[in-house]
């Protein structure tokens, strides 16, 4: 074979660079395209469940909410809670991060603390105000009070809008010192709730849902309210005057 032949078979035989090193760009560009719907189309149905499953919620507690107002005795208990409103934005300051109470609340608390402190007693506040919202989630998801009836339910915890921690006005309390006793029957025998029987009138708080109360609410030592003001005292004027037919129909 002549040079000239030689050189004429390696130049057909010979494949440009350009063309040795075919691109993948295709395949590449089809994976990419399967990962991308495939990943929207998990983010859609995922987002649909969300929206599904909020929406039933939704739609539960206002069918349950509609059953429990149906429930409204005539003087206008639910499930042993009187009614109580919201409180204002411009009615509630700040206690600390995260909790809020009646400016009058406030005042007077910080009055009660400071006597505590002064007789070697640390008064720890544990909750304060509450929004209906909230109230409707505490009541209807809490973990601890979901497999529980209503009735049940209602013992331990006032269904949204009859909440007394809706005005501000309400306060839970523990001892600093036993910490072990907050929200439970036990904070009786501290000496925060000793000093509290003895001196809270003082400070215009009453004990909420005391022993044996004809409201059928479980026995909170921990739970008082303020009625120092008018307006205080207006709002809790209904499950005052509960309170003092029962004395007078046992003082008989």
């Amino acid at each position: 074979m002549s040079r000239a032949e030689r050189s004429k078979a390696n130049n057909n035989g010979e494949i440009p660079l350009a063309r040795r090193f075919k691109p993948v760009r295709g395949a590449f560009s089809a994976r990419f395209k399967y990962l991308f719907f495939g990943s929207l189309f998990l983010t859609l149905i995922s987002l649909f469940i969300t929206i599904t499953s909020n929406s039933f919620e939704r739609f539960s507690i206002a069918a349950r909410q509609k059953h429990l107002n149906s429930l409204i005795s005539s003087d206008g208990l639910l499930l042993g809670h009187f009614p109580y409103p919201e409180a204002s934005s411009g009615e509630l300051v700040v206690a600390y991060a995260g909790l809020k109470l009646h400016r009058d609340t406030f005042i007077a608390l910080r009055d009660m603390r400071a006597a505590a402190a002064y007789d070697g007693v640390s008064l720890v506040l544990l909750s304060g105000y509450r929004s209906i919202d909230l109230q409707e989630e505490i009541f209807y998801k809490n973990k601890s009070l979901r497999n529980q009836i209503a009735i049940e339910r209602a013992k331990v915890s006032a269904p949204p809008g009859y909440s007394e921690h809706s005005t501000g006005y309400a306060i839970d309390l523990g001892d600093a010192t036993m910490r072990e006793t907050d929200f439970e029957e036990s904070f009786e025998g501290t000496p925060a709730f000793k000093w509290l029987n003895r001196n809270a009138a003082k400070f215009h708080f009453v004990l909420s849902f005391p022993k044996d109360n004809s409201q059928g609410v479980s026995y909170e030592p921990w739970h008082w309210r303020y009625e120092g003001t008018v307006d205080a005292l207006r709002k809790f004027e209904p499950a005052n005057k509960r309170l003092r037919q029962e004395r007078n129909s046992k003082s008989k």
